[in-house]
């Protein structure tokens, strides 16, 4: 309760005039509803009765209780529109508030943390976890507000006939005592069934993501049975809360009307005494019937405070997060091929260090290949050198200078990274390209004729208007990871970072791709397996075990680095034993 309330606090804090307003709205709404009350009675005792007793009523009185029975409606009814307008406002508001931090807190935090969190959990922060920390916004102005109608109401009802009022008001101890547990049941299950929708949230992200994977594998069945287990789970504990509420909402909404009948009982008694009129009696009835409704209004707040308080502090670890990146305020004003240097780089996931006290450099305008074996760490080097992450000591200097010095954006302004593994947008082939940079067309032409990419566009049937589907589902493999190159391109980097990039192109384009990039206005490195690419470098870097190994030209490794000759030369070995076999089988058959 007290974490509920304080999220609540949050919101108001957050959103003082929106809640001001829907709570002034809510309060004439219950003011006017007890207003009702007394125009009821007011009508009943000096129009209604007269009419019975004497056959016939006054034109004054008959417009006056049509003008109190119309007017308080019409209030009333202004207070609903208000209340319910108001509290949508101040609940979206507050919503859309959470989503927007949480996905600017994803964009600050570093690639690191992202390692440590599934992308189903983070979907489920941003859009469920955020919908259900708010959700008790939306009765909230209508509870705060309809108290101004109980106080209103019971001091009516005393005012009225105390008696009556004594009566009535020995059910609220039963309706708290109920409301009590209630609560004491539902919370729990509600939790429970609010953590089971991010699990849900999870898992089916994780299938479709993997959707590939799950096809070739024909793993359907399992990833179906694997969803529908926790599916299954979420369905019984939404309907253990369900059955909870099935169970206590016709008890709540049974003993006011208990109360009404005890209060008609008692009030005949007084009427036939003479103790009070037939008004009156209405009067006190028919508030006694308004107090059910705070109650009701309460209980839905409370209702709701479970689910919030679990919302909120998912949504709240994500937001307390720290590792977010720190950047300086030096500038990259040059437009010459950068010069990178990687000075005692280290780096580890945990307790696996991946990278001990790498070094080597770039010069201006060079080609630099970076090669090792599985595992050396080559990945995560090119991650560092874009600062994706952050080395765990040493540092990446670009023209000299850190890159934890440099102005956000500088970074992304300078260098770009092409990934093995692209991703394309379900859109045109001209938005992948560009992504909003404000590039002409002819720009697009000669970043997709670099990376070797302008002849299979030409042929696409609307050429920089064709849509490539989603994840780029119409093209081959080569052809996006052409114009994922071409996105790199287009923005003139000065330094190009290829990690793999062009695995997926034959080898003739590839090395049509690397002389142009040769001739372009940027530094290159180059994460490449095949020696064909490798002899293009003006310098090899051999990593192995997070090390760099050797360092040189191609030449110069092959003849005095014994790893990295069998490295590249697996592929020809194997070609060669395997025709060795194949002559020896010819010989003896």
């Amino acid at each position: 309760m007290r974490q509920g309330l304080g999220v609540l606090g949050v919101a108001i804090r957050t959103e003082k005039a929106v809640f001001a307003v829907a709570v002034l709205a809510s309060g004439l709404y219950g003011g006017m509803t007890v207003a009702s009350a007394w125009a009821l009675g007011w009508a009943t005792q000096n129009v209604v009765l007269p009419a019975f007793g004497k056959g016939e009523t006054g034109t004054g009185a008959l417009w006056t209780a049509v003008l109190l029975i119309m007017g308080t409606a019409l209030l009333k009814a202004f207070g609903v529109g208000g209340r319910r307008i108001f509290a949508g406002v101040l609940q979206y508001r507050m919503q859309a508030r959470s989503r927007r931090d949480v996905t600017k807190q994803y964009l600050r935090l570093p690639l690191s943390w992202h390692h440590q969190h599934p992308t189903g959990q983070l979907l489920s922060n941003a859009s469920a976890d955020a919908e259900a920390a708010w959700a008790p916004l939306a009765p909230l102005p209508m509870a705060v507000g309809v108290i101004v109608m109980l106080f209103t109401a019971a001091i009516g009802m005393v005012l009225t006939d105390p008696v009556l009022a004594l009566v009535g008001f020995l059910i609220f101890p039963a309706i708290a005592v109920l409301n009590l547990i209630y609560q004491r049941r539902l919370s729990p299950l509600a939790t429970r069934a609010q953590q089971l929708r991010a699990e849900v949230s999870e898992i089916a992200h994780e299938s479709f993501d993997g959707a590939l994977v799950v096809k070739t594998l024909g793993r359907e069945g399992e990833e179906t049975e694997r969803f529908q287990r926790r599916a299954h789970e979420l369905r019984d504990a939404n309907i253990a809360v369900g059955r909870v509420r099935g169970l206590f909402d016709p008890l709540l909404e049974a003993l006011p009307t208990l109360g009404v009948l005890i209060v008609l009982a008692v009030g005949g008694l007084r009427l036939s005494t003479r103790s009070i009129d037939s008004g009156e009696l209405i009067q006190v009835a028919y508030l006694f019937t308004l107090l059910a409704f705070p109650i009701r209004a309460l209980g839905w707040v409370l209702a709701e405070l479970p689910r919030s308080v679990v919302g909120w502090t998912r949504v709240q670890a994500v937001l307390d997060a720290s590792g977010s990146m720190s950047y300086g305020s030096v500038t990259a004003a040059s437009a010459e091929p950068a010069a990178l240097e990687v000075s005692g780089v280290s780096y580890a996931y945990g307790e696996a260090e991946v990278l001990h006290d790498v070094g080597f450099e770039v010069r201006p305008g060079r080609t630099v290949a970076l090669v090792g074996p599985t595992g050396s760490g080559k990945s995560t080097l090119v991650q560092l050198l874009v600062r994706l992450v952050d080395p765990l000591s040493g540092a990446v200097l670009l023209d000299g200078m850190d890159l934890r010095e440099l102005a956000y954006g500088e970074v992304a302004g300078s260098a770009a990274l092409v990934l093995q593994q692209t991703f394309l947008f379900d859109d045109s082939v001209r938005g992948n390209v560009a992504l909003d940079l404000q590039v002409s067309d002819e720009e697009v032409w000669a970043a997709l004729r670099l990376a070797q990419a302008g002849g299979f566009v030409g042929r696409l049937a609307n050429g920089l208007d064709t849509r490539v589907g989603e994840r780029g589902a119409t093209l081959s493999g080569g052809q996006r990871q052409r114009l994922a190159l071409a996105r790199a391109l287009v923005r003139k980097p000065r330094l190009l970072i290829l990690d793999d990039a062009t695995s997926s192109v034959d080898p003739q384009v590839e090395a049509r791709i690397l002389h142009g990039l040769q001739d372009s206005a940027a530094s290159v490195v180059v994460v490449a397996y095949r020696m064909a690419t490798i002899a293009l470098a003006d310098e090899v870097v051999f990593l192995e075990r997070g090390r760099v190994a050797d360092r040189g030209t191609h030449e110069e490794l092959l003849d005095r680095c014994e790893g990295y000759r069998n490295l590249v030369t697996a592929y020809e070995r194997e070609e060669a034993e395997q025709a060795a076999i194949e002559a020896e089988e010819e010989v003896t058959a």
